[in-house]
């Protein structure tokens, strides 16, 4: 009986270091160079000379929150519409309602209507420009007019391999793509780091660049400041395919082994 209890449990350990050693091999390690941003190609490659800012302006479709402000409060308010989102945190556009409230909707002739100065053409303006217009077109009605316009949905979409894939409205207007990622709480470790999509619309025309965030020349890139309603997908890698493989390959191979471990466990 003794001898008999050796062999068995015998037989088990061995099964035990089978299982152990299938799941060595089937395991894959990623190595640092794939998940590590910005890797220089030379050790003295410390500055770089990056892409011009983008500056946005106004187009077609765009919602435009108009603040006035003059020397009388109560005249100003005159101008001035339902209150939009007023700060400089990223706001999720799924889930906020800030995101949605209403402002002045840029016209398919590029024109706004505002309140007794009627329509004005601010299509191709920057922001800037168009608060000055308007603020000249005020100094008729209000005493030393200020104007704030801003585009209340500047949004990009973060979508793949990200931990929190979302649709996110920009109040300020300014976002490079490693803050959307950040926004989108970084790529898993799935991301392929060295293929990231940005989907941008250019005219009548739908533009796929594909960047290498593991590289120091994603800054030169006219694609690493985002525009309005660019699309950035995180494709999944290799890693992800062999984790859910795994899971098929590991499954019967626990399944055997408790088998075995209850069949042995029954035998008187």
């Amino acid at each position: 009986m003794i001898s008999t209890c050796k062999n068995s449990s015998r037989r088990l350990g061995n099964y035990v270091v089978a299982l152990l050693g299938c799941l060595v091999l089937i395991s894959s390690c990623t190595p640092v160079r794939k998940l590590a941003y910005f890797q220089s190609a030379s050790p003295l490659d410390d500055t770089l000379t990056v892409a011009s800012t983008y500056v946005p302006t106004i187009r077609k479709g765009d919602m435009l929150s108009v603040q006035v402000s003059s020397l009388n409060a109560e005249a100003s308010n005159y101008f001035n519409p339902a209150a939009v989102a007023d700060n400089n945190a990223p706001i999720n556009a799924a889930t906020n309602p800030l995101a949605r409230q209403t402002g002045y909707l840029v016209a398919p002739d590029g024109s706004i209507r505002l309140p007794l100065i009627g329509q004005l053409t601010v299509a191709g303006l920057t922001n800037a420009a168009a608060s000055d217009l308007i603020a000249s077109k005020l100094k008729i009605y209000l005493k030393e007019p200020t104007v704030i316009v801003r585009n209340t949905n500047f949004r990009i979409s973060v979508l793949g391999e990200v931990a929190r894939p979302s649709l996110f409205t920009i109040p300020n207007e300014q976002i490079t793509l490693p803050e959307a990622l950040g926004l989108a709480g970084d790529l898993t470790i799935y991301g392929r780091r060295d293929n990231v999509l940005v989907i941008r619309e250019e005219g009548d025309k739908r533009v796929f660049a594909r960047l290498d965030m593991t590289r120091r020349e994603t800054f030169k890139s006219p694609y690493y400041s985002l525009r309005p309603n660019d699309i950035v997908y995180i494709e999944p890698g290799k890693a992800r395919a062999t984790s859910v493989d795994r899971v098929y390959l590991v499954a019967p191979l626990v399944t055997g082994i408790l088998s075995i471990i209850a069949i042995i466990a029954t035998r008187p």
